[in-house]
């Protein structure tokens, strides 16, 4: 167990085999990490920020920006800390019992559009 004081790392390591191994076991206030999304040029405009990169929430809209769903838009209707995927409206496929079942994307593909202002998220991005 983790306690507050201690800090987890990325490997210095270049090599891909260790780099998977950290993904894959890291704990969940690490994996949350990356779950960061790319902000779209005019709402880094509109909120006034330079960071690049955010972290998805759920009733953010997002873009797809790369894959077989690109240039669809949706709202986030859930975000899995485990797997590290990002699930949205609209984007769905159709399983073999004829269910209708939400894809999941990765966060590296998406960008955010417009996003589901908090309290917390004001005071993250200093608004």
């Amino acid at each position: 167990m983790l306690d507050k004081k201690t800090v987890v790392k990325m490997p210095k390591s270049g090599k891909p085999r260790k780099q998977r191994k950290f993904r894959a076991k890291a704990p969940i206030n690490v994996r949350k990490r990356f779950l960061n999304v790319h902000i779209s040029k005019e709402l880094k405009n509109k909120i006034k920020t330079k960071k690049r990169a955010i972290l998805v929430n759920k009733g953010d809209t997002v873009r797809v920006r790369k894959g077989k769903f690109k240039g669809r838009t949706g709202k986030v209707v859930d975000v899995d800390y485990i797997k590290l995927k990002v699930y949205m409206e609209g984007v769905t496929q159709t399983n073999v019992r004829g269910q209708e079942k939400n894809v999941s994307l990765e966060p590296s593909n998406l960008e955010i559009i417009n996003l589901n202002m908090t309290e917390h998220r004001k005071k993250k991005l200093g608004l």
